[in-house]
């Protein structure tokens, strides 16, 4: 019996997932399906990436359409494009049984006219990322008012991309009668507030911990010198060899398309993703990736968002991110649908308190390991090589007379001479540089300040926020210019009207010097070492420590502004003038 029949959906929906291989539900399909069915209320879930959130409210959801209807029933807001495709995807193909379903995906670097064509016809469902339906909505394409249902999937990953005003605008264009369904792999206060002011009565629905990570992942590092972390993440792959299928982590868009270069030049079979590339080269790059004719995947954390890529063996991080939820977020995009995977991160000996950190929030254990050496590395291609060819099946048809003529030379030779002479063109693959490469393992000095590191850090409090155009990305790239400090030993936290940089204790005196004396559309910027809450935890302010904080700092905020998208320091005065734009939609926000 599938399991599905137990949690009451409709026979078209059961013949849909028996096609598409489904017997088992997951523990939030389990939970979900039957509170969205049943109840009516409005559902606040959290579980982690992989675990089947799509089917847990898309089967619900399609279930409680009114299929005569053509007007727009039910929104489903995600992140990125490519969740938003895959989504979409998924509802098509639950509803392959149910006819006069029409489900419209709507997202940023595609045609608008052609979403707009799509709307017209009429979509009891909308699939959309949160810029593109904005748009749509200022051209009066999309028609809310009479939505029943909003899902939003992956919340934490929208506000972490600075959609939190987006999210909230959109929200206030539709109905209040409406249920609302909340998925999330973490809670972060901010989730909690949107929850609280949209949603009524919701029922939780926990899938593992906060910020946990999946327990079929084994994560790993080595602790290598900065100046090292190609050769030893090239050293990894060789070792891997054709084992490996993943994503390798970075920092930047520069880094993602600058380690990829060298690797495809290297001979290795890699691609990359970043905000960079067209929607067209994003599609083209994703389709290889999942059909593994590209099997090593560079990306950033935001291009990488929605993936949603099966068989992944490793996830690699050649920084550690920010936040915390960006580790778990990264780490899970493999060991998926109870598979086994490998997280395995290349630290540098000053990111130690940070790897501390994840250990102690996200509840895993790091367990340490060494970068093969050049022999071991030769030792293990040439056993992959042996047991190749030793599982080779023969086609005696491929072969003619002719063939085995030409072949009296080897028939003379010695079975051990022709074995070593194939060994022989295989080891020359490997430079003799590369075979007499040092260890690239940092040495037990650093390894041991790994160990000893407890996990903390110092915060400094920076009084410039979102409101002066600031998100994660261009705040730390304005920190690390303006105080000299590496991008990659920063790790920050913007909110509305304040930020967090969390730094060695090292850096912490440069960074106070530097940031001080900063300026920011004509304001001093104020930067001081703050107590550590939690990490998105409220600064109070006391007494004079405030000053006019609170009273100069307003601005024109509302779901109108726009991230600040460029700026410089004024030579000599460290001015910083952030650009702002501000959207002319033509209709007035609706208030419930």
């Amino acid at each position: 019996m599938n399991h599905f029949e137990q949690l009451g959906l409709a026979p078209a929906l059961l013949q849909a997932i028996e096609k598409m291989g489904f017997e088992k539900p997951t523990p939030i399909q389990e939970a979900s399906i039957p509170v969205l069915l049943d109840t009516g209320r409005d559902v606040l879930g959290l579980a982690q990436t992989g675990t089947g959130k799509t089917a847990a409210f898309g089967l619900p959801l399609l279930q409680l359409l009114q299929t005569e209807n053509k007007h727009t029933q039910a929104l489903v807001v995600c992140p990125t494009r490519e969740l938003c495709n895959q989504i979409s995807r998924d509802l098509s193909a639950f509803s392959s049984f149910m006819p006069g379903i029409e489900i419209a995906a709507v997202y940023g670097g595609s045609s608008m006219d052609k979403q707009i064509q799509s709307l017209r016809r009429g979509a009891q469902i909308i699939v959309a990322t949160p810029g593109r339906l904005m748009d749509l909505m200022s051209r009066r394409a999309v028609k809310l008012e009479q939505v029943s249902m909003v899902v939003l999937d992956e919340a934490d990953e929208m506000l972490n991309m600075g959609f939190e005003e987006d999210v909230e605008h959109i929200l206030s264009f539709t109905p209040a009668g409406k249920r609302v369904c909340l998925f999330s792999a973490t809670m972060p206060p901010e989730i909690r507030r949107i929850a609280k002011k949209y949603m009524t009565d919701p029922l939780e629905v926990a899938v593992g911990k906060e910020n946990a990570g999946n327990e079929n992942i084994e994560h790993e590092y080595a602790v290598v010198n900065s100046r090292d972390k190609y050769a030893a993440l090239k050293r990894v792959l060789d070792y891997t060899g054709d084992h490996f299928y993943g994503i390798i982590f970075c920092t930047t868009k520069m880094e993602t398309q600058d380690i990829s270069d060298k690797l495809i030049k290297d001979g290795y079979n890699a691609d990359c993703l970043h905000g960079d590339l067209s929607q067209q080269q994003r599609e083209k790059v994703m389709n290889r990736f999942r059909h593994k004719a590209v099997r090593i995947m560079l990306a950033t954390d935001v291009a990488a968002r929605g993936i949603d890529v099966s068989g992944l063996t490793h996830v690699i991080h050649y920084h550690l991110p920010d936040a915390i939820e960006n580790y778990t977020h990264r780490s899970g995009r493999t060991a998926r649908a109870g598979r086994t995977g490998i997280s395995f991160t290349l630290l540098n000996v000053r990111e130690a308190y940070r790897l501390k950190e994840i250990e102690k929030k996200a509840n895993i254990r790091f367990k340490r390991i060494q970068i093969p050496a050049a022999r071991e590395v030769l030792d293990r291609k040439l056993l992959t090589f042996t047991q190749t060819i030793a599982s080779q099946d023969v086609d005696e048809s491929m072969f003619s007379q002719e063939h085995f003529d030409n072949m009296e030379v080897l028939m003379a030779m010695d079975k051990g001479e022709i074995i070593k002479k194939i060994l022989s063109l295989e080891l020359k693959r490997f430079a003799a540089d590369y075979l007499n490469a040092p260890d690239l393992n940092a040495g037990d000095k650093a390894a041991a300040s790994v160990e000893q590191a407890d996990g903390s850090s110092t915060r400094i409090f920076v009084s410039v926020g979102k409101k002066d155009g600031f998100e994660t990305m261009n705040f730390k790239d304005w920190v690390a210019e303006v105080s000299g400090v590496k991008k990659k030993f920063l790790h920050v936290y913007v909110k509305g009207v304040y930020s967090f940089v969390d730094a060695s204790a090292a850096d912490v005196p440069a960074l106070l010097e530097t940031l001080n004396k900063q300026e920011v559309d004509g304001r001093v910027v104020r930067a001081e070492v703050t107590a550590r809450a939690a990490d998105q935890g409220e600064r109070k302010f006391k007494g004079k420590s405030r000053g006019n904080f609170g009273q100069d700092r307003e601005r024109e905020g509302g779901w109108k502004k726009q991230p600040w998208s460029g700026g410089k320091k004024s030579s000599g005065s460290g001015n910083f003038s952030g650009k702002r734009d501000f959207a002319q939609t033509g209709f007035k926000k609706k208030k419930y």
